[in-house]
């Protein structure tokens, strides 16, 4: 039977998926001799599968044409030596998840740790995020969402449980887009950004007022002060208050106009000193160009 596609991505799609690579195996051989289970989830698993058609539009990017089919994260992951105890893919798409589902059939000696969950990724994360077996487990954690899914409320039950890595594909260019210039933002892209963000002080930092003098007396005018490099900081930062420790050098993503699409996050909720500076040295060892 002929395998569906998830059709998306470009070079920053290898980028990101080599980095998770070599971070999933570092972490897997760090932990391989420690008590605890360790789980990777995926949050946006697709079909495990990626390729990427002719000028697709998708999020109102634009990405180059790739003839060739690639493993997705969900595959990945399932490759990689030494392994997990537990693999847990989410997929709320029927079609998508369906496919999902034959990972178990391509990798029969994982069929019994492979966990397929056809649910809402935020919903699923806080229900799994609340509990006590947390203590008994430590997991690395793909956010990948194609847009401005993944919530703030979600990402605090993850930092919540001490014991999830966290790497997060921030839609950059989508939040980029929402800021515009005139500073005039719709109450329905505010609530998105509020949402995303965890917080509405985004506003005062990204613009500010000025009274100059017109040509009708004083007037108040409107500058934009959030570029890219604004959003990157801010982002890192407001991780920095949930996590108690973030990569300070996440990576930047772009398409094949060289325009920044997302930023590569990673963040640990292991207060542990040790555990905390293992992993922030080898992720941004992985995140350095």
């Amino acid at each position: 039977m002929k395998k569906a596609k998830q059709s998306f991505g470009g070079e920053w799609t290898t980028e990101k998926l080599k980095r998770l690579r070599k971070y999933l195996v570092a972490y897997a051989t760090a932990m391989k001799n420690q008590r605890y289970q360790i789980v990777y989830i995926d949050a946006f698993a697709g079909t495990g599968y990626r390729t990427s058609p002719k000028e697709q539009e998708v999020e109102d990017y634009l990405f180059p044409e790739m003839e060739e089919v690639m493993d997705g994260s969900a595959r990945i992951a399932l490759q990689v030596t030494p392994g997990f105890d537990k693999y847990i893919f989410i997929e709320r798409n029927q079609k998508k998840f369906a496919e999902l589902e034959n990972l178990k059939n391509e990798f029969p000696d994982l069929a019994n740790k492979i966990l397929p969950k056809n649910e809402d990724a935020n919903s699923y994360l806080k229900g799994l995020c609340d509990g006590p077996t947390w203590r008994k487990h430590r997991a690395v954690l793909f956010l990948d969402p194609f847009g401005m899914q993944v919530t703030w409320d979600t990402l605090e039950a993850i930092a919540s449980t001490e014991a999830i890595d966290v790497w997060y594909l921030f839609p950059l260019m989508a939040v980029s887009r929402m800021l515009k210039k005139s500073g005039e933002i719709p109450a329905s892209w505010r609530k998105r950004l509020d949402a995303i963000l965890g917080t509405s002080d985004w506003y005062d930092l990204a613009f500010q007022k000025k009274t100059t003098q017109g040509l009708f007396g004083e007037e108040e005018i409107t500058i934009k002060n959030s570029d890219y490099d604004f959003i990157v900081e801010y982002v890192v930062n407001r991780l920095s208050t949930i996590f108690p420790g973030v990569a300070e050098n996440p990576l930047l993503l772009s398409n094949s106009r060289k325009n920044p699409i997302y930023l590569l996050c990673f963040a640990i909720s292991n207060p542990s000193p040790r555990a905390r500076e293992l992993a922030l040295d080898i992720a941004r060892s992985v995140l350095r160009k």
